[in-house]
């Protein structure tokens, strides 16, 4: 069976991000200048998460997902990324003892979604605002190769969209 370049860059693409998901431990997200981000791919999608309801989290992995099937999973053809910022932070964090959701119980399985997704190219975007004003320490934060900090969700949402990405919010 005969490949195309851009088929094998994707499957280079997707193992990459298989194997940067899964290599050594780090001690926090690596921060993104929002300034230095651009559209790599044709199409690229920015899914806005600032709520905290699980059921609505699930909802919108299940748009993600369906979106990808539509460009093949493959990341050459599409960027996705979330950027969560107030309560769309804690599903992103190790534990959320000293967090305003520190009573709550997030299933475990939200997240093993969310990494699903990473090896396609999906990434999440942290807002270091949301933890500096709910006094959220960073450590607190998992450390997969997918998460980033950005200084602001809001302004990442706002150069995303300036740079031709698509706006979703699942709601």
């Amino acid at each position: 069976m005969r490949r195309n370049r851009r088929e094998f860059i994707g499957a280079l693409a997707a193992s990459g991000a298989v194997l940067a998901s899964t290599s050594g431990a780090r001690s926090n997200p690596v921060a993104l200048d929002v300034s230095a981000l651009k559209k790599e791919a044709d199409f690229a999608c920015l899914y806005h998460c600032d709520f905290g309801d699980p059921q609505r989290f699930s909802q919108m992995l299940n748009n993600v997902n369906n979106h990808l099937t539509v460009y093949d999973f493959d990341p050459t053809k599409i960027k996705i990324v979330v950027v969560a910022h107030a309560a769309g932070l804690k599903f992103f964090l190790q534990d959320l003892s000293g967090t305003p959701w520190e009573k709550e119980t997030i299933d475990g399985d939200l997240y093993k979604r969310f990494t699903g997704l990473s090896k396609y190219g999906v990434e999440g975007y942290l807002c270091q605002i949301t933890y500096k004003r709910l006094k959220i320490d960073p450590s607190k934060t998992r450390t997969d190769a997918f998460l980033k900090f950005v200084p602001s969700g809001v302004a990442t949402v706002a150069e995303l969209q300036a740079k031709g990405f698509g706006y979703l919010k699942v709601g």
